[in-house]
């Protein structure tokens, strides 16, 4: 089973202002993968917040996804604080996503997406729309029991 950690990131979603859809979407497509919420979490678009809360978790869980903050606002931080807490970069996953998402819509080329591992947590930013959501967990669902284990050490090999 793989533990899931989810924060929202959201201004008005953390005051109370804005319920959050994208969350429970993440969570009832997690189920295909056999993956469970162990946190999920509401918060301002803050860096140092996210930061702290994406270091906490990466102690805790196998997978941190992050839905909202990727685009061009002022206030969207998420890759920012992602890049400054990560250990290394998966670059393929949040390319992935761009070229599936560039399919529905030319806006998909302003994600600012990242996708990382810090320790043995594997943490992916994904947009802050539960269509955005679905269709892009859609696009790397297949990879990412595959991606844990070998964050957790697994050494067979990978080739087909």
């Amino acid at each position: 089973m793989i533990t899931v950690a989810v924060l929202t990131l959201s201004d008005k979603g953390s005051k109370g202002e804005r319920e959050d859809l994208s969350g429970a979407a993440i969570a009832d497509i997690l189920k295909s993968i056999d993956a469970v919420v162990a946190h999920y979490e509401i918060l301002p678009d803050e860096k140092a917040l996210i930061k702290g809360k994406l270091i906490e978790y990466s102690n805790k869980v196998d997978l941190i996804l992050t839905t909202g903050g990727t685009g061009l606002s002022p206030r969207d931080v998420t890759p920012e604080a992602t890049l400054e807490v990560i250990d290394r970069e998966v670059p393929g996953i949040a390319e992935a996503m761009r070229v599936e998402g560039l399919k529905k819509t030319k806006r998909a080329m302003l994600s600012r997406a990242v996708a990382g591992v810090r320790g043995r947590t594997l943490i992916i930013n994904l947009p802050g729309s539960p269509k955005a959501v679905k269709e892009n967990l859609d696009v790397i669902m297949d990879v990412i029991p595959h991606a844990i284990e070998k964050i957790k050490g697994d050494t067979t090999e990978c080739g087909r």
